[in-house]
């Protein structure tokens, strides 16, 4: 390797133990220069170690310009990279490439960082806090300022049509004032003194320390407010259209850094599924135990403030950190209506597998005290035991359930009424809980109904063995109930402690 192909893996490359030596010194440089800058006022002007730090801070400026100076020479123009250019063609590719490369976002912060080598601009040294946004790693999906950059990158023709513009004003209103008022405006002296009056006008800003006294002097200065109210609205339709993806990639955030524990995730939320949102706040406190929803798509509008909203894959094992899914307590995953149901249980599957895959990798899901638990709906009887397979601790088969309480209702009147004001509206539901401490166990199924039903007005209908998840429904009165079962009940509320 030549010393030039190390200085530019050095300084461009990530993947060498170079770059990685020569990050580590610039972060050490950096940290080293945010010191000075905070001890910096604790010393008198003038003083011994007043003139000790600004030495050191000289040190370190040099050495920034001289990181800032390799990493400019050592860029290679992508072009070069790929076509055979004359030699003339190479030296314009390789100059011009080289200022499109320090005119970028970043590397305008570090050139401006190393301009305070000039005493006039030593107050430009607090730039040098902006190099932090370099090298930080706090945004492990989106980088907002990273997102920023890009967006300048992207939209560098927006943004050039938009400061001609507002150049363009500038320089005519300026110069237009100049010419008219030179004469008859003591506040006017030279053309300077008119672009900065054009400017303050046009930004809408108005110091009022140079005001037009003819009457065609005023009639452009109106001319510059009317041209200031379009070109403000401009600029915000640019920066609206450019930048508010970047700013609000901070949302994927969020909630990864987050403190929740214990919260609930709904994977493949969809708005026709609001229904499942009503019942979810009628089961559990919304406010006590968060539910977080997590799809692929834009916060849907009109989503209530107390359901949160993490835009994400939940296919995509390396997406799943975004809802903290290692610390939850329940992921349900529903099916899609947008596709045909052997498509929406497919991605179903694959997310429950996914889930479980993320959750066998992770420290921290080995630390948990119980497990989580994974709902899934399916849609399609036939994937009932691919999802089981897939990880699922619990299969809703919701067309299936839908269609026999309808069949149902044709044969015996008045069973889907019943059914529907008994689990809807609340008044009665179906609960599993653990059998109480104070029964002496093994007893009958009937007599365990019997004392459940005058302690806690409770209706047993069966047990449920935990362990392989059977579970007998109305059985004989003289079934054996072990105390390592759990009950299945009817009550108008939780009545027995529940898993």
């Amino acid at each position: 390797m030549s010393g030039r192909d190390f200085l530019h893996a050095a300084f461009h490359d990530p993947r060498t133990h170079a770059y990685r030596v020569v990050e580590s010194t610039v972060w050490a440089l950096i940290l080293s220069s945010i010191a000075l800058l905070v001890a910096e006022p604790f010393f008198e002007e003038g003083s011994r170690g007043d003139l000790m730090l600004q030495k050191i801070d000289r040190v370190i400026l040099w050495l920034f310009a001289i990181e800032v100076s390799t990493r400019i020479l050592t860029f290679r123009p992508p072009e070069l990279e790929v076509f055979n250019k004359p030699p003339l063609g190479r030296l314009r590719s390789e100059i011009f490439s080289r200022i499109r490369f320090a005119l970028t976002p970043m590397m305008l912060v570090d050139i401006l960082t190393v301009l305070a080598l000039v005493p006039a601009l030593r107050g430009l040294r607090a730039l040098r806090l902006l190099r932090l946004l370099r090298t930080a790693k706090l945004f492990r999906y989106a980088n907002p300022f990273q997102g920023l950059t890009h967006a300048f990158e992207e939209d560098r023709l927006l943004f050039t049509f938009a400061f001609s513009v507002l150049g363009s004003e500038t320089i005519l209103g300026g110069l237009s004032l100049y010419l008219v008022e030179r004469n008859y405006n003591p506040e006017i002296s030279s053309l300077g003194d008119g672009l900065w009056w054009a400017l303050v006008t046009i930004t809408t800003v108005g110091f009022g320390d140079i005001t037009p006294i003819t009457n065609v002097g005023r009639f452009i200065g109106g001319a510059m407010m009317i041209g200031g109210l379009f070109t403000l609205a401009l600029f915000a339709g640019i920066v609206g259209h450019s930048l508010l993806n970047a700013v609000l990639s901070i949302r994927e955030e969020q909630f990864r850094m987050s403190g929740y524990v214990n919260h609930i995730v709904v994977c493949g939320y969809e708005m026709g599924s609001g229904m499942l949102l009503d019942v979810l706040g009628s089961e559990i406190d919304v406010q006590e135990q968060r539910v977080v929803l997590f799809g692929p798509y834009e916060r849907p509008r009109g989503l209530r403030p107390q359901f949160m909203w993490v835009q994400g894959d939940p296919t995509k094992e390396s997406e799943l950190d975004k809802a903290r899914i290692t610390h939850a307590s329940t992921v349900i995953v529903t099916g899609s209506r947008r596709v045909v149901p052997q498509q929406a249980d497919a991605t179903t599957i694959l997310t429950v597998f996914t889930i479980r895959s993320a959750l066998k990798k992770s420290p921290a899901a080995a630390k948990r005290k119980r497990p989580i638990r994974i709902i899934a709906e399916v849609l399609d009887s036939e994937n009932v035991q691919h999802a089981r397979t897939a990880g699922s601790d619990e299969v809703i088969e919701t067309r299936r359930v839908g269609y026999s309480l309808l069949a149902h209702a044709v044969v015996y009147p008045g069973v889907a009424d019943a059914t529907s004001r008994m689990v809807f509206d609340g008044h009665q539901n179906l609960y599993v809980g653990y059998l109480p401490e104070t029964i002496d166990t093994p007893l009958t199924f009937e007599k365990l109904s019997q004392h459940l039903r005058a302690a806690t007005g409770c209706l047993v209908i069966g047990y449920r063995d935990p362990e392989t998840g059977k579970e007998q429904v109305n059985p004989r009165g003289d079934a054996v109930v072990t105390p390592d079962m759990e009950v299945l009940y009817l009550s108008s509320e939780p009545s027995l402690k529940g898993p």
